[in-house]
Protein backbone atom coordinates (compact mmCIF):
# COMPACT_ATOMS: atom_id res chain seq x y z
CA UNK A 1 0.00 0.00 0.00
CA UNK A 2 1.06 3.55 -0.65
CA UNK A 3 1.30 5.73 2.43
CA UNK A 4 0.06 9.30 2.70
CA UNK A 5 3.52 10.85 2.32
CA UNK A 6 4.33 8.64 -0.63
CA UNK A 7 1.09 9.68 -2.34
CA UNK A 8 1.87 13.37 -1.71
CA UNK A 9 5.36 12.95 -3.18
CA UNK A 10 4.01 11.13 -6.24
CA UNK A 11 1.30 13.75 -6.84
CA UNK A 12 3.82 16.58 -6.41
CA UNK A 13 6.20 14.91 -8.86
CA UNK A 14 3.44 14.41 -11.45
CA UNK A 15 2.24 18.02 -11.12
CA UNK A 16 5.77 19.40 -11.48
CA UNK A 17 6.32 17.19 -14.53
CA UNK A 18 3.07 18.45 -16.12
CA UNK A 19 3.97 22.10 -15.46
CA UNK A 20 7.48 21.59 -16.87
CA UNK A 21 6.14 19.91 -20.01
CA UNK A 22 3.51 22.63 -20.39
CA UNK A 23 6.24 25.29 -20.25
CA UNK A 24 8.39 23.44 -22.81
CA UNK A 25 5.43 23.08 -25.20
CA UNK A 26 4.57 26.76 -24.82
CA UNK A 27 8.19 27.73 -25.50
CA UNK A 28 8.32 25.49 -28.59
CA UNK A 29 5.12 27.00 -30.04
CA UNK A 30 6.12 30.61 -29.39
CA UNK A 31 8.54 32.98 -31.08
CA UNK A 32 11.17 34.92 -29.19
CA UNK A 33 13.74 37.47 -30.25
CA UNK A 34 17.35 36.36 -30.55
CA UNK A 35 18.34 33.27 -28.60
CA UNK A 36 15.71 33.68 -25.90
CA UNK A 37 13.92 30.47 -26.94
CA UNK A 38 17.08 28.40 -26.48
CA UNK A 39 17.84 30.11 -23.18
CA UNK A 40 14.34 29.41 -21.81
CA UNK A 41 14.45 25.78 -22.93
CA UNK A 42 17.77 25.31 -21.13
CA UNK A 43 16.50 27.06 -17.99
CA UNK A 44 13.38 24.89 -17.86
CA UNK A 45 15.26 21.67 -18.59
CA UNK A 46 18.00 22.24 -16.01
CA UNK A 47 15.90 23.72 -13.22
CA UNK A 48 12.68 21.77 -13.87
CA UNK A 49 9.77 23.13 -11.83
CA UNK A 50 11.51 26.33 -10.76
CA UNK A 51 12.47 27.10 -14.36
CA UNK A 52 8.90 26.51 -15.51
CA UNK A 53 7.54 28.84 -12.85
CA UNK A 54 10.11 31.49 -13.81
CA UNK A 55 9.15 31.10 -17.45
CA UNK A 56 5.44 31.61 -16.73
CA UNK A 57 6.14 34.75 -14.67
CA UNK A 58 8.97 36.27 -16.72
CA UNK A 59 9.44 34.48 -20.05
CA UNK A 60 5.91 34.73 -21.39
CA UNK A 61 6.26 38.51 -21.41
CA UNK A 62 9.25 38.16 -23.77
CA UNK A 63 7.30 36.41 -26.53
CA UNK A 64 6.92 38.16 -29.87
CA UNK A 65 3.28 38.95 -30.59
CA UNK A 66 2.25 39.15 -34.23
Amino acid sequence: MIGTWQAIIIITFILSLIITLWALIDIARSEFSGNNKVVWVLIVLFTNFLGAVLYFFIGRKQKINH
